[in-house]
């Protein structure tokens, strides 16, 4: 069983059951090992929300990467429209629901300063930057919640308006 499956395990029973739910033995039957081999890869259950944190700050830094040239904003403009169109981002709400622990959270925080902070002085319009930041995390929630909200029409519309944005007058 590879450490993934197992993470993905988890965040099934918090999108299914919420985060009373999540327990390793819950994790384990839901993955399909036993209690001992899901302990191999995640020693409790804070390690276990641990995983889930930062793989999807990985997985953020890596949309990031994947984006072609651009301002910062742009590139986090696409790599939010590219998790949500992949249905990632409801890690988010799930990895937050599932931890009242901030020790576990602080990494996310750290993070998300990061992400809204990064390059912003350098952006032609550091507040028309902010505010296009900002609606993507509206659109991050969103997401999270309800993920057919928006139809691919939707998100090219909103696409197309926050770019507008950002073009240099």
């Amino acid at each position: 069983m590879r450490r993934d499956e197992l993470l993905d395990a988890a965040e099934e029973i918090l999108c299914d059951q919420g985060s009373a739910a999540l327990t390793l033995s819950a994790v384990a039957d839901r993955a399909g090992v036993s209690k001992g081999g899901l302990l191999y890869h995640f020693s409790s259950k804070e390690a276990l929300i641990k995983g889930m944190v930062e793989r999807l700050i990985e997985d953020f830094d890596q949309l990031m990467a994947d984006q072609p040239d651009g301002t910062y904003t742009e590139r986090y403009l696409g790599a939010t429209l590219a998790a949500v169109r992949t249905g990632r981002l409801r890690r988010w709400a799930v990895v937050t629901s599932a931890s009242g622990n901030l020790f576990l959270l602080a990494p996310l925080r750290e993070a998300m300063a990061r992400w809204h902070r990064e390059g912003l002085e350098a952006e032609p319009d550091p507040v028309t930057s902010q505010i296009v930041r900002l609606a993507c995390e509206g659109l991050w929630d969103l997401a999270s919640h309800d993920p057919e909200l928006n139809t691919e029409s939707d998100l090219r519309t909103l696409e197309s308006r926050l770019r507008a944005l950002l073009a240099p007058a």
